[in-house]
C-alpha cells in the first residue's frame, strides 16, 4: 500500500505537470484500484485534487466524499442554494413496514446515521414496504456481511441490497462542507465564529474575502438564532478596544444582549469590546472575591468583572476610557440592579489609578486592623497595554505601610509571543514596577490568541517598597536629603 501510494503521488504530480485535462488519469487510478483491491483512502486523495467533472449521479462505492455538494459550486461567490443539489446512489434494504424498527435496531451499525437525512423512506411501488437506507461506507460493495445476513435471516428479511437514488440538497450539508466545496481547493476554510447574542463574528483571511457574503449567509442559514454576521476589518483599537466591521449577511443591528455566568449584559457590538471567550476568566477572578472585598476595575468595559463582583456584595470602583463602554456599564449596572454598589468612572487608566484608587487606598488601608479580612483587588484587563501602566504603582501612596496582608492584589493581563510567555510577562512587569517579583507572583494562561500568541494573567501583591513612598530616614544629613530630593524628582518625571 505504501509503495502504491508513492506511485500514486508520482502519477498525480506527472498528471498536473503535463496536462491538467488528461481524462485518462482517473482511468489509471481505477486500473490501480482494480489491480490491488479496494484502496479507498488513496483513491480519494487523488480524486479530490483532479479537475475532471464528476457526473451528478455518483455510484462510486469507495468514495468518502459521497456526501459533498455538487462540484459545480466551486468558485461560487453569490449563494445559489439550488446549485448544491445532487443525487447519489446508496444501499438500501426493502423490508415490511411492521418490522422496520426491529431492522433499525438490529443493523444500527450499518444504517445511515447522517443528520438531516431520513433512514427510512417509502417504497413508491409497494405501500406495505419501506426502504431502510444503509451507510454506503459501511456497505461499500452493496452486499451485506455474514453477520448482517444472519440477523436479517432471523427477521425473515431477504438480504438483497438495492440501489437507492438519494437526493441531497443545500439543507443536507453542513456549513463546513458547503464552504469547503465553494472555496478553492487547498485553501483554509473558516466555519468557526464567535457568537455575541444574535451576531456571528468572523475573522476572515484575505483569500476568503471574495466569498465573504456567501460565507456570512451560510453561517446564518446553518445556525439558528443568528440574524447578523459581521467580519472584523481592522485590528482592535488600543484606545477604545473596538474595531471596524462589515455586515456580511442579515440585519444591520449590532445592539445585542448576551448572557455570561448567569448575568445579562446589553451592548452595541460595533462600539464596545466584548469577547465571549473570556467568560471562564471573568468567573475565575470573581471567585477569588469575598463579600466586603474592594475591587478596582481599571479597564472595566461594560462590566463583566464589576457587575458579578457587586452581586457578590463587594464594593466596586469601575472605570473605562471609552465613553460608549462607560454608558453601557451604567446601563448594565441598572439592568442587574447593582447601580448603587458600583461607582463608575470615565477616565484614562492612569488618572483613575492616581485619583479614585489612590484616594480610596489612602483612606482604607490605614484603618485596617490586624486580622481584618477585607482584601483589595485591582483588575487590569487591557492585554495590549496593561503592563505599561504598572509603573503608576511606584510610590502611589505616602506614609507608613499597613499590614502586609492588606496590600492590594493586582491581576494584570498581557499578550506574549515569547517561547516562555510566563517569564516574559513577569520580566516586563518587573521592569515597570522597578522591583523583582520572584516568588511573589503567579501566572495564569488565559487562552491561546494565535498560533504563537498567548494571553496571560499575572497576579501579585504590590510590594511595600513599590507602593509606599517612605520619608527620608535622616533629614539632617545633607547626603540623605540630596538622595530623597533626587528620588522625588525622578518620580515626578515618570511617564504619564
Amino acid at each position: 500500500l505504501w509503495r502504491l501510494g508513492y506511485c500514486a503521488r508520482l502519477l498525480k504530480t506527472n498528471h498536473f505537470r503535463t496536462a491538467a485535462s488528461n481524462t485518462s488519469f482517473p482511468a489509471v487510478w481505477m486500473l490501480l484500484a482494480q489491480h490491488s483491491g479496494r484502496i479507498p483512502g488513496l483513491f480519494v486523495v487523488v480524486r479530490k485534487n483532479t479537475s475532471f467533472t464528476m457526473p451528478e449521479t455518483v455510484e462510486d462505492k469507495t468514495n468518502p466524499e459521497l456526501y459533498l455538494p455538487h462540484p459545480g459550486v466551486r468558485g461560487m461567490t453569490l449563494l445559489n442554494r439550488e446549485a448544491f443539489k445532487r443525487t447519489v446512489v446508496v444501499p438500501a434494504l426493502k423490508v415490511k413496514k411492521e418490522i422496520v424498527n426491529s431492522v433499525l435496531k438490529s443493523l444500527k451499525q450499518s444504517v445511515l446515521q447522517r443528520p438531516g437525512l431520513k433512514r427510512v423512506v417509502e417504497d413508491p411501488e409497494d405501500e406495505d414496504s419501506r426502504f431502510v437506507i444503509l451507510d454506503p461506507h459501511k456497505i461499500p460493495e452493496f452486499s451485506l456481511g455474514e453477520s448482517e445476513q444472519q440477523v436479517l435471516k432471523e427477521l425473515n428479511v431477504h438480504p438483497e441490497v438495492s440501489k437507492y437514488h438519494l437526493e441531497l440538497t443545500y439543507e443536507n450539508f453542513k456549513s463546513e462542507e458547503i464552504l469547503r466545496a465553494v472555496l478553492p481547493e487547498g485553501q483554509e476554510v473558516t466555519s468557526g465564529f464567535s457568537r455575541v447574542g444574535h451576531i456571528a463574528h468572523l475573522n476572515l483571511r484575505d483569500h476568503q474575502l471574495p466569498y465573504r457574503h456567501l460565507i456570512g449567509q451560510v453561517i446564518m442559514d446553518k445556525n439558528p438564532g443568528i440574524t447578523c454576521v459581521v467580519n472584523k476589518t481592522n485590528i482592535i483599537d488600543s484606545t477604545y478596544r473596538n474595531f471596524e466591521m462589515e455586515v456580511l449577511a442579515g440585519e444591520n443591528n449590532l445592539v445585542t444582549k448576551v448572557k455570561e455566568n448567569n448575568i445579562a449584559y446589553e451592548l452595541d457590538f460595533s462600539k464596545v469590546y466584548w469577547n465571549p471567550r473570556l467568560s471562564t476568566e471573568h468567573g475565575r477572578i470573581v471567585e477569588l472575591l469575598k463579600p466586603g472585598d474592594v475591587l478596582f476595575d481599571v479597564f472595566a468595559g461594560i462590566g463583566p468583572f464589576a457587575i458579578p463582583a457587586a452581586r457578590r456584595k463587594c464594593r466596586v470602583f469601575a472605570n473605562d476610557l471609552n465613553p460608549e463602554s462607560y454608558a453601557w456599564l451604567l446601563h448594565n449596572c441598572k439592568l442587574n440592579k447593582v447601580d448603587t454598589k458600583v461607582k463608575a468612572f470615565n477616565m484614562d487608566g492612569r488618572d483613575f489609578l492616581r485619583g479614585p484608587v489612590r484616594e480610596e487606598l489612602s483612606k482604607e488601608l490605614p484603618l485596617l486592623k490586624e486580622g481584618q479580612k477585607t482584601a483589595f483587588h485591582i483588575v487590569m484587563n487591557l492585554p495590549a497595554l496593561a503592563v505599561e501602566f504598572l509603573d503608576v504603582f511606584r510610590h502611589l501612596l505616602a506614609g507608613e505601610p499597613c499590614s502586609p496582608a492588606g496590600l492590594p492584589t493586582v491581576h494584570c493581563y498581557g499578550f506574549s509571543k515569547h517561547s516562555n510567555p510566563a517569564r516574559d510577562i513577569q520580566e516586563r512587569a518587573e521592569a515597570s514596577l522597578g522591583t523583582s517579583l520572584a516568588g511573589r507572583c503567579s501566572t495564569f494562561l488565559v487562552r491561546n490568541v494565535a498560533p504563537s500568541k498567548e494571553m496571560l494573567c499575572l497576579s501579585f501583591q504590590i510590594p511595600v517598597d513599590v507602593l509606599y513612598k517612605r520619608p527620608c530616614p535622616d533629614e539632617a544629613k545633607p547626603s540623605s536629603k540630596r538622595l530623597c530630593t533626587s528620588q522625588d524628582s525622578s518620580e515626578e518625571k515618570l511617564p504619564s
